[in-house]
C-alpha cells in the first residue's frame, strides 16, 4: 500500500466534498464552487462519489478534481458526484475505514452537502476523529507517523434539502426551485380549475416543515393550507368550508387547497388530501380533484437563486476550513435575509430536531419559534391576506384610513402581487385601498373621467387572482408628480388620501424624494408614505433587493442556459449577451454568477482595450487548451450601459476579429425578454412580505397631526432589506447619504463584491498577473 501524501504546506489542505441524503437542485453549483475555490486558494480538491457511501469505500469513488472537472456543473439538477444512503457509516467499523481512506489520500477538511441528518453524521466524525486515528493505529492499518499530519479534521456543512427544514437558515440549496416547480404545477392546475369551477387539493413535500406548503400558498393565493408546525383551529374543518363559501360568493371560480405530507390536527391526526377532498366534495359540494405532485418537486435545473446561494456558500465553505483552529466548533453555511453567515452546525441541528419535538409534544407555537422570524412573517401574512373579514383584527374606526397605492416606473414581477397583499390587509384592518390607476399622470389627467376614472377603491373580488400576474394590473407610469405638482396636491385633497403605498423603481424612490421636499408648499403631501422597491435593475438606495429582480434573473439565466447549450453543441464559440439593468451592473454580476460567465461587463467598472485584450488572450488560450469536453460553451455579459463605445456587437466583432478563425464570436440581446413573464415565487412572496410590513407601517401614523407627521422623518421612507434585516430608512437620510443620483443607483452596492467571485470561479486571470500590451499571462 503507497504511504499517504506528504501535508500541504502552511494552511493549504486537501478539501473534500461529497453530497449526502435527499438531491436537491444546486447542489452541483455547490460542488463547483468548492472546487473552483480550493483551486484558486492553492488547496487541492476532491469528490467523494455516492455520498458516504464513497468515503467508506475509497479507491475510486475518491477523485482529484480539476477546474474543467465541474465545467457545466451550475445549470444541472440533482447531484452529479451521486448521493446514497449508507448504513455502513452509521456504524463505528463504517467510519474508522472512512478515517483510514480519508488519511490515505491525504483529505484533512471535508465539505458535507446535506440534510440534517447527514449533517449530524459528519459531527460525529469530526467528535470521533482522534479517537478513529488512535484505533487505526491500534490494529496496526496505519503508522503513527502516518496519522501525524492529521491530528484534526475540519468539516464544514452546507444545507441541500428542498423542504427548507433545517433551523438557522432562511433558505436551503433546492428550496426556491422546489417551490418554483410547485408554483409552475399549481398556476397550471388553476387555468383548469377555474374553467371547471373545481376545487384541486394540492399535496406537496414537507413531514416535518410546513414551509414549502406555507409559502405555495402564499405564492399562489391558495384558500387553504395545512402545516405541520401550525395546525388549524379544532374548527378547522367549519373554518376551511367557511372561507372557500365566502370566497365562491364573492366570485371567485376556483378552489385551492395547500396540504404538506405531514399534515395533522391539533390532535396530531393526521390530515390527508382525501380527508380535505371529502369534506369539499360532501359539505361545499364542489368538483374536487386531488394532485400531489411527488418527486417532480425535486427535478429539473436550479432557480437563478438556489444557483447564487450554492455558489456562494460553496465559496463561503472553503473560507471557513482555511479560517478553522482545532477549536473552531463545526460551522453551517447559512443564509439570513441576503447575508451569508456562520453558524454552529449542532445548535442548528438541535434546533431542528426541536422542531419535530415540540410538534410531538402538540407545542405548536413553540414549534413556529425555532423555525427562523421570517417563516413566521409569512405565515402570519398569509393569514391576514387570504381572508379579510376577521373581526378580531379590525381597527377602531378612528384608526381607519384611505391609502392611496400607485405603481411608477417600468413593471416588474411581483408588483400585482403586493398591490393585492396590501389590499387585502387594508380591507382585514378596516382601512379603504385606494388604486391610482397609471401613475401620476393617470392620477391628473384621468382621475375624474366618466364612467370610470383613474382614481378606485379596490375590493377584495378586484385584486383576489392577481399574485401570480406579471406586469402592473393598474398601470405604471416613469412620469413623476413634478410634471404637474399643484394637479397631483389637488387630487390627494379631493379624494382625502391619508397615506400612499408606492410601488416601483429608482423613478418611484424620485417621486417620493419630490412629494417630500414639496410638503412645505403644498399641505397635501404631510401624509406617511412608504415605497416598495420594485425594478428589474435592483437600483433602488436604501435596500439590497427589489421585488422583480428574482423574476428577471430566472429570465435571463433561462435565456443564457439555452444560449450556452448552442455555444456547447458547436465547441468552440462564445456568446456575448447584452442585459438590462441601467446604470446599476446588479442583474449582469448576479446572472454571471449564476450561469459561470467568462467575464462580466458593468457600468460601475467601466470596459476598456486593457481588460478586453486579456479577455481575449483568456480565450485564446483556453480555447486551445479545450480537448473537446462537452459543456465547453462560454458566455460573456454585458451591462447595457457598461460602455458606449463597447458595445455588446463591437465586443463580439472584436473577439472574432482576433480569434483569427480559432473560434467563433456571436452576440445576443434578450431585451424586455428580462423583464420576465410570471413572477417568480421569491418575488412573490417577498412582495407579499413587504407590502404587509409597509402598509402596517403606515398605520402607525393613523390619527396623528400633520405637524407631527411632517416632524418625523421617518414619514417617508424606502423599506429594504439590509444584510440579516428588513429595516425602513427615512427617505431624506437615503436621499443625502446613500443615493449616487447621476448614476441612478446606490453609492454602495453590497453586491459589488460578488464580482471578484465571477472572475475567480471562472479563472479569468486578474489584472496583475498579464502583461498590460498584450494580454498575456506572465510567468
Amino acid at each position: 500500500m503507497p504511504p499517504p501524501p506528504a501535508p500541504l504546506p502552511g494552511k493549504k489542505r486537501r478539501i473534500g466534498v461529497l453530497t449526502s441524503g435527499g438531491d436537491s437542485p444546486g447542489m452541483n453549483g455547490a460542488v463547483r464552487a468548492v472546487v473552483r475555490m480550493s483551486i484558486d486558494q492553492d488547496c487541492e480538491s476532491y469528490a467523494i462519489y455516492e455520498g458516504y457511501e464513497g468515503l467508506v469505500r475509497g479507491g475510486d469513488f475518491i477523485k482529484k478534481m480539476g477546474r474543467d472537472d465541474v465545467r457545466g456543473y451550475l445549470s444541472e439538477g440533482g447531484t452529479l458526484i451521486g448521493t446514497a444512503r449508507c448504513m455502513a457509516f452509521m456504524e463505528r467499523a463504517g467510519r474508522l475505514q472512512a478515517a483510514k481512506n480519508m488519511v490515505m489520500t491525504g483529505i484533512d477538511a471535508l465539505v458535507i452537502i446535506g440534510g440534517d441528518g447527514s449533517l449530524t453524521g459528519a459531527d460525529t466524525f469530526r467528535r470521533e476523529w482522534s479517537g478513529l486515528l488512535s484505533e487505526l493505529v491500534e490494529k496496526k492499518e496505519l503508522k503513527a507517523s502516518q496519522i501525524e499530519p492529521f491530528q484534526y479534521l475540519n468539516i464544514v456543512g452546507l444545507v441541500g434539502s428542498i423542504d427548507n427544514d433545517m433551523s438557522s437558515t432562511d433558505a436551503t440549496i433546492g428550496c426556491y426551485s422546489s417551490l418554483a416547480r410547485i408554483c409552475d404545477a399549481v398556476d397550471c392546475i388553476d387555468a383548469t380549475a377555474s374553467s371547471h369551477q373545481r376545487a384541486f387539493v394540492i399535496e406537496v413535500m414537507g413531514r416535518h416543515c410546513g414551509w414549502l406548503a406555507q409559502m405555495a400558498a402564499l405564492s399562489t393565493g391558495a384558500d387553504f393550507a395545512f402545516l405541520p408546525e401550525k395546525p388549524p383551529s379544532e374548527n378547522w374543518k367549519e373554518d376551511m368550508c367557511g372561507i372557500i363559501s365566502r370566497h365562491r360568493k364573492m366570485g371567485k371560480r376556483k378552489t385551492i387547497v395547500i396540504v404538506a405530507e405531514g399534515a395533522h390536527d391539533l390532535s396530531l391526526h393526521k390530515v390527508t388530501p382525501t380527508h380535505v377532498k371529502d369534506l369539499l366534495s360532501n359539505t361545499l359540494k364542489l368538483d374536487t380533484r386531488i394532485t400531489t405532485l411527488g418527486h417532480v418537486q425535486r427535478g429539473g435545473s436550479p432557480c437563478a437563486y438556489d444557483r447564487m446561494l450554492s455558489t456562494l456558500q460553496g465559496c463561503e465553505a472553503v473560507k471557513a476550513v482555511l479560517d478553522a483552529t482545532p477549536e473552531t466548533p463545526t460551522p453551517v453555511i447559512c443564509v439570513i435575509e441576503n447575508k451569508i453567515v456562520r453558524k454552529p452546525l449542532i445548535k442548528a441541528v438541535e434546533d431542528t430536531h426541536a422542531v419535530a419535538k415540540a410538534i410531538e409534544a402538540k407545542d405548536f407555537d413553540r414549534a413556529m419559534q425555532l423555525r427562523d422570524a421570517e417563516f413566521s412573517e409569512y405565515h402570519n401574512a398569509y393569514m391576514t391576506t387570504t381572508a379579510t373579514d376577521q373581526p378580531e383584527m379590525r381597527l377602531p374606526k378612528e384608526k381607519h384610513m384611505r391609502i392611496g397605492i400607485i405603481h411608477v416606473g417600468a413593471p416588474a414581477g411581483g408588483m400585482n402581487a403586493a398591490t393585492r397583499a396590501a389590499v387585502a390587509y387594508c380591507l382585514t384592518r378596516g382601512h379603504t385601498p385606494i388604486a391610482l390607476h397609471n401613475g401620476f399622470p393617470g392620477l391628473c389627467r384621468h382621475h375624474d373621467d366618466q364612467p370610470l376614472g383613474s382614481v378606485r377603491e379596490m375590493s377584495w373580488s378586484d385584486v383576489e387572482g392577481w399574485v401570480s400576474k406579471g406586469g402592473s394590473e393598474i398601470g405604471t407610469n416613469r412620469a413623476l408628480p413634478s410634471d404637474d405638482m399643484p394637479k397631483t396636491a389637488y387630487c390627494f385633497e379631493k379624494y382625502k388620501l391619508n397615506a400612499l403605498f408606492i410601488i416601483g423603481g429608482f423613478e418611484a424612490f424620485t417621486a417620493v424624494s419630490e412629494l417630500r421636499r414639496a410638503r412645505p408648499e403644498y399641505p397635501a403631501f404631510r401624509i406617511p408614505i412608504a415605497l416598495l422597491p420594485a425594478t428589474i435593475s435592483n437600483n433602488v438606495p436604501g435596500t439590497e433587493y427589489s421585488v422583480g429582480s428574482d423574476t428577471c434573473l430566472n429570465a435571463l439565466v433561462e435565456y443564457c442556459d439555452a444560449i450556452k447549450q448552442s455555444a456547447s453543441a458547436s465547441r468552440r464559440r462564445i456568446f456575448v449577451v447584452e442585459t438590462q439593468g441601467g446604470k446599476s451592473g446588479y442583474i449582469a454580476t448576479i446572472a454571471g454568477l449564476s450561469i459561470g460567465a467568462l467575464a462580466v461587463y458593468t457600468p460601475e467598472e467601466g470596459i476598456n482595450i486593457r481588460m478586453l485584450s486579456r479577455d481575449i488572450e483568456h480565450l485564446r488560450t483556453s480555447f486551445a487548451t479545450d480537448q473537446g469536453q462537452s459543456r465547453a460553451g462560454k458566455l460573456i455579459l454585458r451591462n447595457e450601459h457598461a460602455s458606449d463605445t463597447y458595445t455588446t456587437e463591437v465586443i463580439a466583432n472584436m473577439i472574432r476579429e482576433e480569434a483569427k478563425g480559432r473560434f467563433e464570436s456571436r452576440f445576443a440581446i434578450p431585451g424586455h425578454v428580462q423583464q420576465g413573464g410570471t413572477p417568480s415565487p421569491m418575488d412573490r412572496v417577498r412582495a407579499v412580505r413587504l407590502a404587509v410590513k409597509c402598509i402596517t407601517f403606515l398605520e402607525g401614523f393613523a390619527g396623528k397631526s400633520k405637524e407631527e407627521i411632517v416632524a418625523d422623518p421617518m414619514s417617508m421612507s424606502v423599506i429594504g432589506i439590509k444584510g440579516a434585516s428588513v429595516v425602513f430608512g427615512p427617505m431624506e437620510k437615503v436621499e443625502k447619504e446613500e443615493t449616487n443620483w447621476k448614476e441612478r443607483r446606490p453609492k454602495d452596492e453590497s453586491w459589488l463584491q460578488l464580482k471578484k467571485i465571477v472572475d475567480t470561479l471562472s479563472g479569468r486571470p486578474k489584472p496583475g498577473d498579464c502583461c498590460q500590451t498584450c494580454g498575456k499571462r506572465e510567468s
